[in-house]
């Protein structure tokens, strides 16, 4: 989220950048997912400057924008760093995979039996959806996306989790101040975050054992 269309727009697309570039650069073919992530992200942010443009409401942008947020990412994270990890690392990967699972599975139900609405609030996008057990929800997608990341056993994931855990923090106190939405910087951040990290990897079939 950003706080207008055109800072959607233009932090989309530098976001979408790097994550060609990272894409470009990826060196085993398990680490392709969590390598294209920034091309989801750019993507999630161009949608959210149509969001804008159509002052919020229930349209197809709006509900494009919820799907990519919730049940894609909460499944699309811990499969890639699944593909990515040890071998010796995988087995307890097997919770938050579980837990994205059934945590998309939930929130597509959601999405499917009740409508979405965006509002604009200052320099914040607002995004109202009813959940049933919303507190479950979120602890299964944090255990999904940033306990994926901390459970890895690769270093660079498990900085990453750490960045990721900090500035979603503070991009929800923003937000929930209603201040500014700040979730397109901390997703540019984590973009260049994960370019160095697949930069850093070796070729398959060097380096620690998988």
């Amino acid at each position: 989220m950003c706080w207008s269309a055109t800072a959607d727009l233009a932090a989309g697309a530098g976001i979408a950048a790097v994550g060609v570039a990272c894409v470009a650069q990826v060196r085993r073919a398990g680490d392709l997912p969590l390598a294209a992530l920034p091309l989801l992200l750019g993507a999630h942010q161009i949608v959210e400057s149509v969001v804008w443009d159509s002052g919020g409401g229930s349209g197809p942008a709006t509900v494009a924008w919820t799907v990519i947020a919730l049940p894609l990412l909460a499944v699309w994270v811990p499969v890639g760093v699944v593909c990515a990890a040890p071998r010796h690392a995988r087995r307890r990967l097997a919770l938050p995979l579980v837990a994205g699972l059934a945590t998309a599975t939930a929130l597509v139900y959601a999405l499917v039996a009740r409508p979405v609405r965006a509002e604009i609030r200052g320099h914040t996008m607002g995004y109202v959806v009813d959940l049933s057990h919303a507190e479950w929800l979120i602890a299964g997608y944090l255990l999904a996306t940033v306990g994926a990341l901390l459970l890895s056993g690769d270093r660079g994931l498990l900085l990453l989790g750490a960045l990721v855990a900090v500035g979603a923090l503070i991009c929800w106190a923003l937000w929930e101040l209603e201040f500014v939405s700040t979730w397109c910087a901390f997703a540019a951040v984590c973009s260049v975050a994960l370019w160095w990290w697949v930069r850093g990897r070796p070729r398959a079939g060097a380096g620690t054992p998988r």
